[in-house]
């Protein structure tokens, strides 16, 4: 019962904010066109992220205890969200996204005093980062908030993979009992609202995106949530654990920057590359496609997690993460070549 109130309340405002705020956004303009890499019908409202942030800021102002840090989270998340709005309007310059970013993540660091101190036991003795800790957790914080904007590609996947992540979240922090617990209960909330319009699920709301307001909102909220569990006060998990409940956005962020960089171009310059690219290539259609990279998704969550309780030693799980990313990498740069081998011959 804990959680069914601040659910319902977060999902309901997020919703109803949606239906205020769609046809604003389409007034002011708003709206995501088609392109040679956009395949969608008509202008989408670029809403998701506002009502997202709406409904979780909100139901917070009752459900969460009220904090200096919770506060820094909010503004901090705020000027992301702005950015993201102007990005998704007027196509904001890469070096202008990531100075915003610096800037986040300076908040986290040095107004909510937060950072990756160490990176646990991952090579058998525990890695110490000392002044090092806060460039990692600005490179962290980087990292997250693009991953989850790249992996922003068909309906549905970008909410699915953080709903995915904060419910890891969410279980991991209240098994120490941590107030942050029921931020990415919210964040749930309100993403399930979101997806019924993005999914058209169980009927047609009328169709919204996240746009990158939404995306970067998601990728802020989730590394906060990642450094803030891992920081020696909350002991929530171990920092290797995060590798596996951000694994899907991670490895496919990384492998498809490395894949740019190796063709000579920017590791920011927009493709359609990603996982969920090559799957509708190999066949599969959009909503199989969605099911399959959950599905993945999930099952990484869930071992991080198992791993997590039953304590395996953090080295084996490092070991065993970069096994897979290695292995990631490799399969989707040949990616043809493989699929050629489980084709059968024709006459």
């Amino acid at each position: 019962m804990d959680y069914v109130i601040p659910l319902v309340s977060s999902f309901l405002i997020s919703f109803f904010a949606v239906k205020i705020i769609r046809p604003i956004a389409v007034k002011a303009g708003l709206v995501d066109l088609p392109n040679e890499r956009k395949l969608h019908n008509g202008a989408i409202p670029l809403v998701g992220g506002i009502c997202i942030y709406i409904g979780v800021l909100m139901a917070s102002m009752f459900f969460i205890k009220d904090s200096q840090t919770l506060n820094i989270y909010f503004v901090s998340a705020a000027m992301l969200l702005f950015l993201g709005v102007l990005d998704d309007k007027y196509d904001l310059s890469v070096r202008l996204r990531l100075a915003s970013q610096v800037i986040v993540a300076s908040m986290m660091i040095f107004g909510a005093g937060y950072y990756l101190h160490s990176l646990g036991f991952i090579l058998g003795f525990e890695v110490y980062l000392g002044a090092v800790g806060t460039i990692i957790t600005i490179v962290a914080v980087i990292g997250a908030i693009n991953a989850f904007n790249m992996v922003d590609g068909i309906d549905g996947l970008a909410g699915m993979l953080s709903l995915i992540t904060f419910a890891a979240l969410a279980f991991l922090l209240s098994r120490v009992n941590n107030d942050w617990y029921l931020l990415p209960v919210l964040f749930i909330a309100s993403i399930m609202a979101y997806l019924m319009f993005n999914l058209s699920w169980p009927k047609n709301f009328g169709k919204i995106f996240m746009g990158d307001a939404g995306s970067m909102l998601i990728g802020l909220t989730v590394v906060w949530l990642l450094v803030i569990g891992t920081d020696s006060s909350v002991k929530a998990f171990r920092p290797v654990t995060a590798l596996y409940l951000i694994a899907i956005p991670l490895m496919d962020m990384t492998s498809i920057m490395y894949r740019r960089i190796r063709k000579g171009v920017s590791p920011f310059q927009p493709d359609r590359n990603h996982l969920h690219h090559i799957f509708e290539r190999a066949g599969f259609n959009r909503r199989q496609t969605l099911a399959i990279i959950s599905l993945m998704g999930s099952s990484l969550a869930i071992i991080g997690c198992l791993s997590e309780i039953y304590t395996v030693p953090e080295w084996i799980m490092f070991t065993c993460f970069m096994a897979m990313f290695l292995s990631y990498t490799w399969i989707l740069t040949h990616i043809w070549q493989v699929l050629s081998w489980f084709r059968k011959p024709t006459n």
